[in-house]
């Protein structure tokens, strides 16, 4: 099945609108003062929107495309959703981290310490979390993991709504 139609205003468009609802859902946790220890249900909120909008950009194509959709393009479509949210996301963190909230890590250790303290782990066990935890708090390094996440994310949710929504010229007869 050859695919006339271009992805991409489809995957930019999207990947835009899943990018910015993260960041204003982020921003809401943060308004609400729920961004340190947010509720389980906000962690729902977050997945629906992820997979809702990476099935919208999927499904959006295929009606475009007079009904036909290839696994690979829908994949391609949603996995470029994704990573562009990613993208969104990661320079939100960046200016969430440095310029809006700058301790915001040492407010997260802290929480994670008495977490730690909770279940019963001694301060030197403790101290090694945390040399470790710092070593993985590098602008570059959040960045990098933040969007290969996003990545397999969208290649989780995208495979598998592909392979649902998959249509070919030769199944229509």
């Amino acid at each position: 099945m050859e695919n006339k139609l271009s992805s991409k205003s489809f995957t930019v468009n999207n990947g835009v609108i899943l990018g910015v609802a993260m960041v204003l859902f982020s921003l809401v946790m943060y308004a609400t003062e729920n961004h340190l220890e947010p509720h389980w249900s906000s962690s729902v909120v977050t997945g629906l929107l992820f997979v809702g909008i990476i099935v919208f950009g999927i499904k959006k194509y295929k009606e475009a495309n007079d009904g036909l959709l290839s696994w690979g393009k829908g994949v391609k479509i949603g996995v470029g959703i994704a990573i562009l949210a990613g993208l969104i996301n990661v320079i939100y963190s960046y200016i969430f981290m440095n310029f809006i909230e700058p301790d915001f890590m040492s407010q997260m250790m802290e929480i994670q310490n008495q977490a730690f303290l909770d279940q019963g782990m001694t301060e030197e066990q403790i101290e090694v979390a945390n040399e470790m935890s710092e070593k993985f708090q590098s602008p570059g390094i959040v960045a990098a993991m933040g969007i290969i996440m996003y990545a397999i994310g969208g290649f989780v949710v995208s495979a598998i709504g592909a392979a649902i929504m998959k249509k070919s010229e030769e199944e229509q007869y």
